[in-house]
């Protein structure tokens, strides 16, 4: 978290960002079915080929090497590092089954692993990945789009291992189905607001456009606004649409909520420092 005391000051000064707890989301845990444990299914000989690492890069190659023997070993670090190598094409040709086949071996090995193992953020980020896989397939391969699977493992990944990025990709699921019931929304709202309250700041965004505009939600501008500001404190460059959120709640915002969405942050400053 890099929300400070400095970004509070920029705040006032309408220039920088930060966002504080959504109280009214208490993160409980969702329906049963939730927490089952999926099953992966991997796909032998579904790889695609994948060129030689140029020879000039004869450690980067080296250290290519060593990975595979400790992911072919069984590490899930290693498997982890080289599935992300194969997901973003870093060192390697990008080879999106080859990147699924290596998170499906984190997550049929290590599935039940204790959420306090070493490895154990490795293994719920293994199945986030898997269910954004999920969410859009793979094209000309057999991993097709299955929005149940995607919800499997996130929802493992959430309940299980308490993973932030599983709970706001499974709140997403849930606040964007068309047909969405009120009890879908329900859960949804819940998994957004303990992923905002762990500091996951696309959930803070999404939080915080929702209490800001009363998006089927009792209507919280200084809380939304407090949220918005934590999300753009986090913001990478490219992740415009949280800045622009923020911006337009910014220029909306009375004097009042401007005033309590800075006490907010003042408290979330305070808490932040004291689990530390």
């Amino acid at each position: 978290m890099r929300t400070s005391r400095r970004a509070i000051v920029a705040f006032v000064l309408g220039a920088a960002a930060l966002a504080a707890p959504a109280l009214a989301f208490d993160g409980a845990p969702v329906n049963q079915k939730d927490a089952t444990i999926p099953v992966v299914t991997t796909l032998p000989g579904a790889a695609g080929k994948v060129r030689n690492v140029p020879p000039a890069v004869a450690s980067q190659e080296t250290s290519l090497s060593a990975l595979q023997y400790a992911a072919e070993g069984g590490h899930p670090i290693a498997q982890w590092k080289l599935g992300r190598m194969y997901a973003n094409g870093d060192g390697v040709a990008q080879d999106d089954v080859r990147a699924f086949e290596y998170f499906s071996r984190i997550a049929n090995a290590h599935a039940e692993d204790s959420p306090s193992a070493p490895q154990a953020q490795v293994v719920a980020n293994a199945f986030v990945a898997l269910g954004r896989y999920y969410l859009s397939g793979i094209p000309n391969s057999k991993i097709k789009p299955d929005p149940d699977r995607a919800r499997e493992m996130f929802s493992y990944a959430a309940s299980y291992f308490g993973n932030a990025d599983a709970q706001y990709d499974l709140a997403r699921l849930y606040l964007k189905t068309p047909d969405a019931s009120r009890e879908d929304f329900r859960y949804g709202a819940r998994w957004l607001g303990l992923a905002a309250q762990k500091g996951q700041h696309e959930a803070q965004a999404l939080l915080g456009q929702m209490l800001f505009s009363g998006d089927r939600l009792p209507r919280q501008a200084a809380r939304g606004l407090m949220w918005l500001t934590l999300a753009r404190d986090s913001a990478g460059l490219e992740e415009t649409w949280i800045k622009e959120s923020y911006n337009r709640a910014f220029a909306k915002a009375s004097d009042d909520d401007r005033a309590m969405c800075l006490q907010m942050l003042e408290q979330w400053v305070q808490g932040v420092q004291g689990r530390r």
